[in-house]
């Protein structure tokens, strides 16, 4: 039947080869296996794990070619001890006292471990009701498009493109569909030199930080707000003033003139989902003009707005270079990818570029490379019209079964995105209600860490990208249900 096998399905020989070659290959390098004993024949190991000699063979003559194994004459395959020249030996482990006896409290010169931020259980695929914020339906994930883009990366034109050492510069392809394809959505127009391709978003946000903050230069950002640009900027400065936020989004207040540099999410805020409006936009960039300070615009969610003419992006408006615009593809094409991009004059981003080759040198061009691809050859465009068609549905699903089973509690009316935050009765501890929930099989997000200032217990986040549709109502009356025994009395 495995003889039938291989040659009926030759893919699924070839797969079988690979992880026999990799099993073999893992076992020499963990010296499980003897050096000076041969290695099972073909046959003896094809019966032993009843798949085709055939697959053992080409796999043992891969082992030999890559420099696993040797062929003695008449004696079989042997491990080749050269493989295994260089390796160093296990120490001897050191007891708990030789491994803390440097006073790292001492050397250390900052803690991030101690900064509170989002955890997110990488379990969550086991929830029944998965509100969770930020991850994607594995349903909606483009496997046959991405897996075409990624094999076409890796040919062989492609890998000598990429393969080489690209110092700072990021793949023109890709630089090419941001600056066509991404950033005309937003009604954003800028020049190749204007754009740095970034590990998502975030290392956008850290360069922007580092590059224009320090001790003595005030930070405006809003609370509640995206917990890691505060705990970003509280690395550089302790001067960070909060701004409020209503139903029109960032509070502009008389402080901001103080400031030197304001972040804002303003398409969709962050965690609050509230929109904006255009003349507060403007309002903002003129305060940006005459009190002189620059503003990091945080597009984070620019693909997921269903509406057919969505406010257009703050840097849009921008006509004196003030705005830094930060973008990602974690929220249409996969989180897991970490590429994001950001905007901004010339002369910042020449330095962005020098501060990012300090770090990294680059994203990886072959992760670069397939992106472009997906982007050039129109898939991404495909992605949106169908991800946008499925969290229009889920999102008035879960509008529809937050006013049926939580009337009590207070919802933004806001359009897109991909959650809702919700305020729950006066009285509510997120976190007992977290712990409830998650007995019951459903997975929310506390909203107190998203308050600066004075912690809020009674909101919490509940995200529809990841659940099904047919799960939604189900699991907000199931919440429901638990709100009265995680209010305090």
């Amino acid at each position: 039947m495995s003889q039938l096998l291989f040659y009926l399905d030759p893919d699924l020989a070839k797969s079988l080869q690979q992880q026999l070659r990799e099993q073999i290959a893992r076992g020499i390098l963990d010296g499980h296996i003897p050096r000076d004993k041969a290695l099972p024949s073909s046959r003896k190991l094809a019966k032993e794990l009843h798949i085709a000699r055939n697959t053992v063979m080409l796999a043992y003559e891969q082992l030999l070619d890559d420099g696993y194994l040797i062929a003695k004459s008449r004696s079989g395959y042997f491990v080749n001890p050269e493989i295994l020249k260089g390796s160093a030996k296990k120490p001897e482990r050191l007891n708990d006292i030789d491994a803390d006896r440097l006073p790292w409290e001492e050397l250390l010169t900052m803690r991030p471990s101690q900064q509170q931020t989002i955890d997110k259980p990488s379990d969550w695929h086991r929830y029944d009701y998965p509100f969770i914020y930020g991850q994607i339906d594995p349903e909606l994930f483009p496997t046959q498009h991405w897996r075409e883009c990624s094999r076409d990366s890796m040919s062989v034109p492609a890998i000598r493109s990429w393969s080489t050492d690209h110092l700072n510069d990021d793949d023109p392809l890709l630089i090419e569909q941001i600056h066509q394809r991404l950033l005309p959505r937003r009604g954003v127009w800028a020049d190749p030199e204007e754009i740095l391709v970034t590990i998502g978003a975030q290392q956008a946000l850290w360069i922007a930080s580092m590059l224009l903050l320090k001790q003595g230069r005030r930070f405006g950002m809003e609370s509640p707000g995206y917990v890691d640009m505060y705990n970003i900027a509280r690395t550089f400065t302790d001067d960070l003033h909060l701004l409020g936020v209503d139903e029109d989004g960032m509070c502009l207040d008389a402080a901001l003139r103080d400031c030197q540099l304001v972040y804002v999410t303003p398409s969709h805020q962050a965690p609050t989902t509230v929109t904006m409006p255009l003349e507060r936009r403007r309002q903002l960039l003129d305060m940006a003009e005459i009190d002189n300070f620059l503003i990091i615009e945080d597009d984070y969610e620019s693909e997921t707005n269903y509406l057919d003419n969505p406010t257009p992006a703050l840097k849009s408006l921008d006509r004196h270079n003030r705005v830094i615009y930060v973008g990602s593809l974690s929220k249409t094409l996969a989180p897991g990818l970490r590429l994001g991009y950001m905007v901004g004059p010339p002369a910042l981003i020449r330095e962005a570029r020098a501060l990012r080759r300090l770090m990294l040198r680059h994203p990886p061009t072959n992760n670069q490379r397939a992106v472009a691809l997906f982007l050039d050859r129109g898939y991404h465009d495909a992605l949106l019209r169908h991800t946008h068609q499925v969290f229009h549905s889920r999102w008035q699903r879960m509008g529809d079964a937050l006013a049926r089973h939580m009337p009590q509690s207070s919802v933004p009316s806001t359009y897109g995105g991909s959650c809702f935050w919700v305020r729950g009765p006066e009285g509510l501890d997120c976190h007992e209600l977290q712990r409830l929930a998650a007995e019951q099989g459903i997975l929310i997000e506390c909203g107190d860490i998203h308050f600066f200032d004075t912690p809020r217990r009674e909101y919490f986040r509940l995200g529809f990208s990841a659940i099904p549709e047919s799960r939604i109502e189900p699991g907000i009356e199931r919440l429901a249900a638990l709100i009265p025994q995680a209010v305090r009395s």
